[in-house]
């Protein structure tokens, strides 16, 4: 047994610290630090250092832990705990020096999530919950939007980088949701479009081609602000199911109903 607050603050306490790092280089990674993935899949020296610097100090907060990582510095299975890391949730809006990139830290103990930490680099900005506990924000207790018009929502998604085998039934839900919310936005990391439902900016947020480092944190922050979490038949397959509906009790039916219909 854990003390799931007391480790969820180390963890936020590491993120802020890998933050820093990664703004600090945000200046000065230049093309030639690049790596390509695949397609439109970027990976810097940044995001490998700045993984290595989280699991490294993981490993001292739970020695037992295993590890799910992005950029593959470590991938050793935990019997009861393992940590779901994407140390830059951004990578692209990183080397364009768009200011929207997080630090993303979730825990799992068998095959439940406890914590989740997410970083916002730029506004420096720390969204975080812990079972047993509550949504938080800077020190402050965050829940999702009271507002019941999905008509006035306001939803947040992502654009495929290399999956366009869906991209007409992608297209279809995106044109019905610009004619029936007040907005659509597309911030280039699902980590931060996930806090910002649990903070209540946006009503509701959906994507697909997500790996777990990208939503096992914002999704379960989402959950503790009074969220609702799903893939896209409306059911718990979402961590690795590589698709996700978040979005407030009033938002969340709504999207389904579109999503289920349009999205075969």
């Amino acid at each position: 047994m854990i003390n799931y607050l007391d480790t969820c603050l180390k963890v936020c306490d590491l993120s802020k610290k890998t933050g820093k790092y990664i703004l600090e280089q945000s200046e000065i990674t230049i093309q030639a630090d690049i790596e390509h993935k695949g397609l439109h899949n970027y990976v810097t020296y940044v995001d490998k250092t700045a993984e290595k610097l989280i699991v490294d100090e993981l490993r001292l907060i739970l020695p037992e832990s295993g590890f799910i990582t992005e950029e593959g510095t470590a991938s050793n299975k935990g019997k009861v705990f393992n940590w779901v890391i994407d140390p830059l949730d951004g990578t692209t809006n990183f080397l364009h020096r768009v200011p929207v990139f997080c630090v993303s830290i979730a825990l799992m103990e068998n095959e439940e999530v406890v914590l989740g930490v997410v970083y916002e680099v730029n506004r420096d900005e720390c969204f975080y919950a812990w079972k047993g506990g509550m949504a938080m924000l800077n020190g402050n207790q965050i829940h999702v939007s009271g507002l019941k018009d999905f008509n006035s929502s306001l939803l947040a998604t992502g654009f495929p980088y290399y999956d366009y085998g869906r991209m007409d039934e992608y297209l279809n839900v995106f044109s019905h949701f610009m004619k029936t919310t007040a907005g659509l936005r597309r911030l280039g990391s699902a980590a931060a479009d996930l806090t910002y439902v649990a903070c209540g900016r946006f009503e509701g947020f959906y994507e697909y081609g997500l790996n777990s480092w990208d939503v096992a944190a914002g999704a379960y922050i989402v959950q503790m602000a009074g969220g609702v979490v799903s893939d896209f038949k409306g059911e718990q397959d979402y961590l690795f199911g590589k698709e996700m509906i978040a979005g407030t009790p009033h938002a969340h039916p709504e999207m389904l109903k579109v999503i289920s219909d349009l999205f075969k």
